[in-house]
């Protein structure tokens, strides 16, 4: 039987509360596709691994969703997320709402 991960080895994660501006609404889809492939065009794909990427929430209504990525690559990932001009042919602006240590508190401070 595995034991688990001390917490004093874990990855440290970080949550960022993002959200779409533009014209027409996102699918889940096709707004991780188009961060993904900005990530990788702006870190390349050594650099897009160690960021520990991943899609937490997507809301389509309000177009907010969270990214959860560990604490070392906040700033890489705000970079390349902010180069995001269009998704499927269409202008869109990427806003970070804020950043957090939990997802509990990312939902309750920057979603509502």
């Amino acid at each position: 039987m595995l034991k688990p991960i001390p917490p004093t080895q874990r990855e440290r994660n970080r949550y960022i509360v993002f959200e779409l501006i533009g014209s027409t609404k996102f699918d889940r889809n096709s707004v991780v596709r188009c961060i993904c492939n900005s990530v990788l065009d702006f870190i390349g794909e050594a650099g897009a691994g160690k960021t520990s990427l991943w899609a937490m929430d997507w809301d389509e209504e309000k177009q907010i969703g969270i990214l959860k990525i560990n604490h070392r690559s906040v700033d890489e990932v705000r970079a390349s997320a902010a180069l995001m001009k269009e998704i499927n042919n269409s202008h869109v602006i990427f806003h970070v709402l804020g950043v957090s240590g939990t997802l509990k508190s990312a939902r309750s401070k920057y979603v509502k």
